[in-house]
């Protein structure tokens, strides 16, 4: 019958998906962009949500074996091996926890219980903490931010300004690190997203001019929103962990800072996820994207200016405290770059926190699973302490 087709159909379906998923979890196999993106996309949900995943499989092989027939005995076969495949990754949440609360060893610990409940994500934790949308930093349409603020009016509250991800190419302020800014403003803070002038059309370094032109913008109005100045943290993910390790590392620097080369463009620290930190190295098919999206000249031709953009080229000893994430799996984004921009920063002296979360892949903090409340609940830690370290402003600070 066709039914029983159908059925057998989609149980053989999300069985090779399911362990496709989990292997690649694992142990990924393509990993150059953009056809890792294929690697990528059962990978992310196998390891995000290996329950939900598992108990689909479970559904999709007691729904082949009673539409019977060989095939369906197969279907559920494999999906037998998904669900087994899956079981192994049900503890990463958990290991990754471990992992962050090591790379943050001598940090004190946010007050309070943690978060209960799922972490609002997306478009619901936008319009929830919204407070002013499409401000403009800058002439260009492209330039235009949003703050999120508590309910409540605050005064002199820490300040995180988030820059989303997408290759330099996409992305968008109103969706981008949602569980983080939502988890942050529930507790005081206030948060600033910031678009940002895009390639192929705009070249380098439009994108990190944009960013800088978008602090300085925080420094002299986010009181106004009740922020506090002078404690201005940037985090980003991706492209947007790239741009927010560069303008951390290079504060007041005249060649990103065109006709605003004065403006205060400084933080207090900086938190890039699964970002890009060193130009010079073609992993994932990074040349590719920069060469034809972003520069558009050749890292053999034009070498200077490929590593002036990376940040493991530009930092120095006085870089503010970083704290550094990256998935052990991310098929997008080499985890080598976050560890060898660690290491050099360690070098120098730089206070660095880094945390290789097992099995997570690119883009993992977007979503509302067991492992994004745990990387919120760190990023929280660490800004909070860093904050703590800093002298109070005049009026009483929240957070």
């Amino acid at each position: 019958m066709v039914w029983r087709r159908a059925v057998r159909g989609a149980g053989f379906a999300v069985g090779a998906l399911g362990v496709l998923g989990a292997a690649g979890a694992r142990r990924p196999v393509i990993r150059r962009w953009p056809a890792s993106i294929v690697q990528a996309a059962p990978c992310l949900p196998a390891s995000e949500f290996p329950g939900a995943v598992s108990l689909l499989a479970g559904a999709a092989g007691v729904g082949a074996a009673l539409a019977g027939g060989p095939a369906g005995l197969a279907a559920a076969a494999l999906n037998g091996v998904a669900v087994a495949a899956l079981h192994g990754l049900r503890g990463d949440a958990a290991r990754s926890a471990v992992v962050l609360d090591a790379a943050l060893a001598g940090l004190p610990r946010t007050p309070g219980p943690a978060p209960a409940g799922r972490l609002p994500a997306g478009r619901a934790a936008r319009s929830r903490h919204l407070r002013a949308a499409d401000l403009a930093y800058g002439d260009d349409p492209a330039q235009r931010l949003d703050v999120w603020g508590p309910a409540e009016p605050v005064r002199g509250a820490p300040v995180l300004v988030q820059v989303h991800g997408g290759g330099w190419t996409g992305g968008d302020k109103a969706l981008s690190a949602s569980p983080l800014l939502s988890h942050l403003v529930d507790r005081g803070w206030v948060c600033v997203t910031v678009n940002y002038r895009l390639g192929p059309q705009e070249r380098w370094p439009s994108m990190i001019v944009d960013v800088k032109r978008a602090l300085a913008w925080v420094h002299e109005h986010i009181a106004e929103h009740g922020g506090d100045p002078s404690s201005v943290a940037i985090t980003g993910g991706s492209a947007g962990g790239h741009l927010a390790s560069l303008a951390a590392v290079t504060a007041g620097d005249p060649a990103f800072q065109p006709g605003f080369e004065a403006a205060d463009t400084s933080v207090v620290a900086a938190v890039p996820v699964y970002g890009v930190h060193d130009f010079s190295v073609d992993e994932h098919g990074l040349h590719h994207t920069v060469e034809h999206d972003v520069i558009g000249t050749t890292y053999a031709a034009d070498r200077a200016t490929w590593l002036a953009a990376s940040p493991l080229h530009r930092a120095g000893p006085d870089a503010p405290p970083f704290l550094v994430v990256h998935g052990s799996a991310d098929t997008i984004v080499s985890v080598g770059q976050s560890r060898r921009f660690v290491a050099r920063m360690r070098e120098l002296g730089n206070e660095v926190h880094f945390a290789e979360l097992p099995h997570a892949q690119h883009g993992f903090d977007g979503f509302p699973s067991a492992r994004t409340g745990h990387h919120v609940r760190a990023v929280h830690r660490f800004l909070s302490a860093v904050h703590a370290r800093r002298p109070a402003p005049a009026a009483t600070t929240v957070g």
